[in-house]
């Protein structure tokens, strides 16, 4: 039996901080938690120490699974969220990681990646530049 879907805060044993959307699942003898696109939120702060602003990552980012199933007995804690502007931001994410992942935006090119010329080039404009001044 799924209970319905609520946002949370969720503290692993491993000391891992999630937030995401959450089902809990009864299998048996035992709970499972089945997580939508859990994410994890990093605090940016300001030269004062101040927090400016919030970064949001995937919680696994070598996967393109956007669902997971992590066993009650591997949870710390867990806290259901109510709060507006952190459900906002993870739909936010949600929604534009969907987008990025239809469109295929995410087309590398030799610039994009970095490469701008061979090191034999470079160097031949590096030398120029140093035998000017």
């Amino acid at each position: 039996m799924i209970e319905d879907d609520f946002y949370a805060t969720i503290k692993l044993k491993s000391g891992e901080e999630i937030f995401a959307k959450i089902a809990a699942s009864e299998e048996e003898d035992r709970t499972l938690l089945i997580v939508s696109n859990p994410i994890n939120v990093i605090e940016i702060k300001g030269r004062t120490g101040d927090v400016i602003g919030y970064k949001i990552e995937p919680w696994l980012k070598t996967t393109t699974d956007d669902m997971f199933i992590i066993n009650i007995d591997d949870v710390l804690t867990l806290s259901e969220s109510s709060d507006i502007e952190m459900i906002m931001m993870y739909q936010n994410y949600v929604r534009q990681s969907e987008n990025s992942s239809e469109s295929n935006q995410y087309k590398l090119s030799q610039r994009k990646m970095g490469y701008i010329s061979s090191v034999a080039d470079a160097k031949e404009v590096l030398e120029k530049l140093y035998n000017k001044g």
